[in-house]
């Protein structure tokens, strides 16, 4: 086994099995994780990849051997990790490496209640005492229950978005053999959904395409699928089911900003004036339209650390992020695609118009996506840009380099991992969007305009 530090990252724990990741680590994290949380009892979930069930055993092993009994619920998703976490009051272990290669595995940890464990509140000291256990021989003593969390999990999501109002509607979800195959069928059952099936067998090779709906590749066999089966609309999973991406009925995506949008709505009518959790790349149009509906937008970095402790500081009711992360007070503040896809599902099945229509309310601005640059100098191409712009906008540096004109904005920042910069640009018209990315890219990758 290498370093732990190559594994342990920010907010979780990753790496290639064995090479950096094997059970004899999991199980010295398990009893680490025992260890510093105090836990006296914890529940383990894990996804379809070949390795994640001997690794989870391997973690149990070891929470055990600290004494602590632990509630084990087999196959789940990341969200379902969550509710269990929240409606059992455990901390919890989902290992999984969502939408990274089969060769990857990884664990993500929460606290009770589903707070989550990341670099600062707890994941470094577990990380320090488990390099200290490593090849110790543990002894389990305390207890072990298999506990299938599926239909709890379906029928708490079921309370909290209501669809008995839907017409019915045909529907496609590409599960990219991820758990969304598994928690898909649960949820969905008995509920006015047509559900048209792809990749639904639960196989951790990804025979088909990786389970990253954030790669448009990704996404072609499900765009088809809508227009060929003349569907309502398309919802596609990643790896771990908690990020849903949206198809219309055109085979066309719905940006993530729109759905975040459509939901604070729907959360703002059933909480007036509730706070609405964004961050700064997400669009323009959702402080918008949270303003327009009564509601108080709160901008945050970007990271769904810096989202879930901003919504746990101001009681916010929602959070969105660019990325297809959708955050509910309702739902311990923690993360889950199925619940905002259930969204999107009721508030076109309330009405008669198709998804582009209803989603076109959203929708206000031409955005760029994000577009990566490997650069050596990241300081120096900030400067560059910075002092190009500076006098054409207004700045900020919460996260990054924030500029504001006049119909305009984009986001310039350093990648924490890699040597690259992120660029986000959006405008009120595509002309204008397309001559703000250009010239920003330029400078960032030092070629003349």
């Amino acid at each position: 086994m290498g370093d732990l530090a190559r594994i342990f990252k920010a907010y979780d724990v990753r790496g290639v099995v064995p090479d950096e990741f094997d059970e004899q680590t999991a199980e010295a994290v398990g009893a680490a994780f025992v260890e510093v949380t105090g836990a006296r009892s914890a529940v383990v979930a894990h996804d379809m990849r070949e390795s994640s069930r001997p690794l989870s055993d391997a973690f149990v092993r070891g929470a055990r051997s600290r004494g602590a009994d632990v509630v084990h619920a087999g196959l789940g998703s990341t969200d379902l990790l969550y509710y269990a976490s929240g409606s059992l009051g455990l901390p919890g272990v989902m290992f999984t490496a969502s939408h990274n290669p089969a060769r990857y595995n990884g664990m993500k940890m929460c606290r009770a209640g589903a707070v989550p464990i990341g670099g600062d509140s707890g994941l470094v000291e577990i990380r320090d005492r488990a390099a200290e256990l490593m090849g110790r021989s543990m002894t389990p003593t305390g207890t072990l229950i298999e506990k299938d969390l599926l239909q709890g999990y379906a029928d708490h999501l079921r309370t909290l978005v209501d669809l008995s109002a839907s017409r019915p509607l045909k529907v496609v979800v590409d599960a990219g053999n991820g758990m969304g195959g598994h928690t898909v069928p649960a949820v969905f059952e008995g509920l006015p959904i047509d559900l048209v099936p792809l990749y639904f067998e639960l196989d951790g090779s990804f025979p088909n395409h990786e389970a990253n709906p954030l790669e448009p590749g990704n996404l072609l066999d499900l765009q088809r699928a809508v227009r060929e089966t003349g569907a309502d609309l398309g919802l596609a999973f990643d790896g771990d089911a908690d990020r849903c991406w949206v198809i219309d009925e055109r085979g066309e995506s719905v940006p993530p900003s729109a759905v975040t949008a459509l939901v604070a709505v729907r959360e703002l009518a059933k909480d007036p004036g509730a706070t609405i959790i964004h961050n700064l790349i997400t669009s323009a149009g959702v402080p918008e339209i949270v303003r327009e509906h009564g509601g108080e937008p709160v901008r945050t970095r970007v990271g769904h650390s810096f989202i879930k402790a901003e919504m746990a500081r101001t009681g916010a009711v929602f959070g969105g992020e660019h990325s297809a992360h959708y955050y509910f007070r309702d739902f311990w503040f923690a993360d889950s695609g199925m619940l905002a896809a259930m969204h999107v599902l009721a508030a076109l099945g309330e009405q008669e118009r198709p998804l582009s229509g209803l989603i076109g309310a959203y929708a206000r601005y031409h955005a760029s996506g994000e577009i990566n640059s490997t650069v050596a100098d990241q300081d120096e191409a900030l400067r560059r840009v910075r002092s190009a712009f500076g006098s054409r906008g207004t700045v900020d540096e919460l996260d990054g380099l924030t500029v504001t004109g006049s119909g305009w904005w984009f986001n310039l920042r350093a990648s924490n991992t890699e040597p690259l910069l992120r660029l986000n640009a959006e405008a009120a018209d595509e002309s204008t969007m397309t001559a703000i990315r250009d010239e920003v890219l330029a400078m960032v990758r030092g070629v003349s305009v």
